[in-house]
């Protein structure tokens, strides 16, 4: 790579060193949204899936149990709570669950060596699929029916990564396949 590799390298290191320090409620022993403040997003499951930390990091398995315990309906995943004093978005309180983030769950549990969970979370979510196999980006467990766009390309490569993760038990997840494991972070400490 040309240019000043180090120097990208330590402004990298800054950032993750901020990100784990300012993102990180060591209250609810879980990663948050943004700094100090208390909302969860299930986009955090890709942190572990990124080589930001790894699955077995203390912040993240906080995280994960934070995510299975306010973020779960039925089983699936919702992005996070619509609720304006948590996450000041603007969308309306009742959306459906979010089918990439409960894909990326089965990816951590993967990761965990949760497989059981991984493969049972992993067939329910194929389930989901409609009469002629497609996938929306959401689903409303209550009324059993799949929510907004469909087909949904993110639900679907959500899906792919997944069961790429599920066949070939990588140690690099399919979402950083093929990049240098020198490129990430070395994480030695636990929580802060």
């Amino acid at each position: 790579m040309k240019g000043p590799v180090e120097h990208r390298r330590a402004i990298r290191a800054e950032i993750h060193a901020e990100v784990c320090a300012r993102g990180y409620d060591r209250k609810r022993d879980a990663l948050v949204q943004s700094y100090e403040a208390p909302a969860l997003d299930a986009s955090l499951l890709l942190l572990p899936l990124v080589g930001f930390l790894p699955a077995t990091d203390p912040r993240i398995l906080g995280t994960v149990r934070a995510i299975q315990r306010e973020l779960l309906t039925d089983g699936f995943v919702s992005r996070y709570r619509t609720d304006p004093r948590l996450s000041p978005d603007g969308l309306p309180p009742g959306e459906g669950v979010f089918l990439p983030c409960s894909f990326w769950l089965v990816d951590v549990y993967v990761q965990l060596g949760r497989r059981g969970d991984a493969l049972r979370l992993f067939e329910r979510l194929l389930e989901l699929c409609n009469d002629v196999g497609l996938l929306s980006e959401e689903y409303d467990p209550a009324s059993q029916r799949l929510l907004g766009n469909i087909p949904q390309a993110f639900s679907y490569l959500s899906l792919v990564n997944t069961a790429y993760n599920l066949a070939a038990h990588p140690k690099c997840p399919a979402h950083h396949r093929g990049r240098d494991e020198a490129d990430y972070p070395v994480v030695t400490a636990g929580p802060p």
